[in-house]
């Protein structure tokens, strides 16, 4: 099954939040160890979500933009934020660029790199994960 990599997950999976912007402070779970923590998380008019998340010292402070739809699930009582991909395939992302959030050419980009197709796809619809 596809899933638009710019959708939240549907049947529960982002917890109790009516409101994505409330998992802003939330640690971020890589699939192979903690990464940072939410930045900045949005679901636009369009239904099109992202987070952004401050990986900190684990690669000098960089920030990294990821679409939606690899949050795999979101545990409200630890506060975490689990996401479907390594830390190199985060670490190797596109850079974030701030100014680049509303660009489609950029959403893109990262559509192609997190979607079906790029270095860091994988269906992680199963629901055992």
């Amino acid at each position: 099954m596809q899933v638009d990599i710019w959708t939240y997950r549907q049947s529960g999976r982002l917890g109790t939040l009516t409101d994505v912007s409330q998992a802003v402070g939330y640690e971020v779970e890589a699939l192979d160890g903690s990464i940072g923590k939410i930045d900045k998380a949005t679901r636009d008019s369009a239904g099109m979500g992202y987070v952004v998340v401050d990986t900190g010292p684990w690669i000098f402070g960089k920030k990294v933009m990821l679409p939606a739809g690899v949050i795999r699930d979101v545990h409200d009582d630890e506060e975490k934020a689990f996401v479907n991909r390594t830390k190199d395939q985060i670490k190797n992302a596109p850079e974030f660029d701030d100014s680049m959030i509303d660009d489609e050419g950029y959403r893109g980009q990262l559509s192609s790199y997190y979607g079906q197709g790029g270095p860091a796809y994988r269906d992680w619809e199963d629901e055992s994960l």
